[in-house]
């Protein structure tokens, strides 16, 4: 123990003495050997240069880029996919993609390029449910669960041991008897409070369990960047769940102290987006597990559906190992073709430059935009980050909202009553660049209205941040916002 707690000691009194190299080293890195935004190369050099040390521990923790590393290709499906995609692109540029209304049709481009830079198919028979509530998702899907016949597939970013995990636990485990494959995907900082003896319960029980990225030395975590923040539940190959609920207490409201209410969107899909949202699954799965189930053909047969949908889904994936930042981009190219009004709620509003150059055109241009965040912090520092945004998007023209009936975890855009997005992605530079994420854009009015709908009953609960009120706040709120806001590159 001496000679450990020796060599430490030693360590750490070498990297002092040769911090000034280190950071010299360090910059060199971030400046010619990373393709980062210069923003964050200029929030980095400061961050090492004004604060060494912490500076120093901020980058073994959060500074690593693994941006080009394709982590997740998979030659089999790789050629399946590009085949579609390419059918899908030749289509649409013949002009024999026909949508469901001429006011739909100005919307191909957007498609076009998620084929292009996300290799994100177009299905058209998809039928969408919409959730809202923590209790009513998680019935919807344990009562899928409860019905299935040949596998299960959760991916969750967050899992907690508590009384949800228990219920979801039960149905499992009671599957795995019944001759159904189970797996389970989880990330390793999400789930950082589970203990390794729940996992192996589960394992024991016959559940196949995987961690994406995890931890070093038991619990110590190097990688706060490059989470898999993805929500993906599939069963069957038949239905399918993505959002922003997570697997804990809080999300069903029970957590009354510290959020309240817990207000998030989440949707459940049959139909053959379905089998988009399989394959993101097996991606992750196949990186994680150190396995490939594209060999296994039965998980990709596409079945009968009960219901006869008539939505039209792009499944639209991006992370560090991406060519594009396709989820930022989706988002962005949705903001350029609005004409009448963007629906934006968030929880954290941390726009990188085209974003938020793009709301404000179009607030300026006539457009109503409209940005709902919640009212109190989970993350205090992204929190005061977001409310500047806010504040600058106000004096834009833009009507922005605080919910006040708990916490708003929900991430949704809606154009013009049109199209629609919905997924893990926050409106935050971590979502674009430095996590996993997965949305669903969804060419459907109706889809469109139920989630305007919500949006207007949201904002039953919400108090209005106007230019007028933004100008008033006091000084120590203006102090944490300029802080944050320098900070916002990394957060």
């Amino acid at each position: 123990m001496e000679i450990i707690f020796e060599l430490t000691k030693d360590a750490a009194l070498w990297i002092l003495d040769n911090l000034v190299f280190i950071n010299i080293i360090l910059s060199i890195i971030i400046i010619f050997f990373q393709r980062r935004n210069p923003t964050a190369v200029w929030t980095w050099l400061l961050v090492l240069y004004f604060i060494p040390i912490v500076g120093f521990i901020l980058y073994l923790v959060v500074g690593q880029d693994y941006r080009k590393s394709k982590m997740f290709k998979m030659k089999e499906i790789e050629d399946e996919i590009k085949y579609a995609v390419r059918r899908q692109e030749e289509l649409i540029y013949r002009r024999k993609l026909r949508l469901k209304t001429p006011e739909m049709e100005r919307f191909q481009s957007l498609i076009l390029y998620n084929l292009n830079a996300a290799e994100a198919v177009l299905t058209d028979n998809n039928d969408i449910r919409i959730y809202t509530d923590g209790r009513e998702k998680f019935d919807a899907l344990i009562a899928e669960m409860n019905g299935a016949k040949n596998y299960i597939h959760l991916q969750y970013y967050i899992i907690r041991n508590d009384e949800l995990w228990q219920e979801i636990e039960e149905v499992l485990t009671r599957k795995v008897q019944e001759g159904v494959e189970v797996r389970v995907l989880f990330d390793s900082m999400g789930c950082r409070k589970m203990r390794e003896r729940s996992w192996r319960r589960l394992e024991k029980a016959g559940v196949q369990v995987a961690e994406f990225f995890p931890a070093f030395l038991g619990q110590l975590q190097l990688r706060v960047n490059y989470r898999n923040h993805r929500k993906i539940a599939v069963i069957d190959g038949r239905v399918g769940f993505v959002g922003g609920f997570n697997i804990g207490r809080e999300y069903l409201g029970l957590d009354t102290k510290k959020f309240g209410y817990w207000r998030d969107t989440h949707l459940c899909i049959e139909g053959s987006a379905v089998t988009s949202l399989a394959v993101r699954f097996v991606l992750d799965w196949n990186y994680a597990a150190k396995e490939n189930l594209f060999l296994q053909d039965r998980l990709f047969e596409i079945p009968e559906y009960e219901r006869d949908g008539r939505s039209l889904v792009q499944i639209v994936s991006s992370g560090p190992d991406s060519k594009y930042d396709s989820v930022r981009d989706n988002y962005l190219k949705m903001i350029q073709m609005a004409e009448k009004y963007i629906y934006i709620q968030t929880p954290y509003f941390i726009p990188d430059q085209p974003i938020l150059d793009s709301l404000k055109i179009a607030a300026k241009s006539g457009v109503d935009v409209r940005i709902m965040i919640p009212c109190k912090p989970d993350h205090p520092f992204v929190y005061w980050a977001t409310y500047s945004y806010l504040g600058e998007m106000a004096a834009a023209g833009a009507r922005c909202y605080t919910y006040q009936n708990g916490f708003l975890h929900a991430k949704t855009m809606t154009v013009d009553g049109l199209v629609s997005c919905v997924g893990t992605a926050n409106m935050d530079i971590r979502s674009f660049q430095l996590n996993f994420e997965v949305n669903a854009t969804i060419y459907s009015e109706g889809t469109a209205k139920k989630l305007e709908d919500a949006f207007e009953n949201d904002l039953l609960v919400c108090k209005e941040v106007t230019e007028e009120t933004y100008r008033q706040r006091g000084l120590s709120i203006r102090i944490r916002e300029q802080i944050s806001r320098l900070f916002s590159p990394l957060l």
